[in-house]
């Protein structure tokens, strides 16, 4: 704390100084080591990450595929009449008994592969 100092002579202050700035030499490199190793570790970490995320994204294109497939073979059987009754649809349809009420039908067309929106995978980094 430098209290002490004023007994010692030139020489002994000149060592005194070397062995603080050695001190804190040693101190840098160490600080600087774990710094360099943790920026080691979190590039790691958000390579792991863009690759779960890349993945992910490829899953959600070839679910979005399946649901392109299955709308059109769905449309596909509308039109030939196959759709079972019973099944579950997107639809849904009341019967109605009062024959005097005019009826509104409504035709959709499919989506296609071209209507569905594909997000580009988000970058990272």
């Amino acid at each position: 704390m430098g209290q002490n100092l004023s007994g010692l002579g030139v020489k002994e202050l000149q060592n005194l100084e070397n062995q603080l700035e050695m001190s804190l030499s040693s101190i840098r490199t160490k600080k600087d080591q774990l710094l360099v190793d943790e920026i080691h570790e979190l590039n790691r970490k958000g390579s792991l990450i863009q690759q779960d995320n890349m993945e992910l994204y490829k899953k959600v294109n070839l679910i979005r595929q399946e649901n392109v497939e299955l709308y059109k073979k769905l449309y596909k059987k509308e039109a030939a009449g196959e759709i079972n009754q019973d099944s579950t649809t997107p639809y849904n349809f009341a019967v109605v008994e009062n024959t005097n009420t005019p009826i509104h039908l409504e035709l959709n067309t499919p989506p296609q592969e071209s209507d569905i929106e594909q997000p580009a995978p988000p970058k990272l980094g």
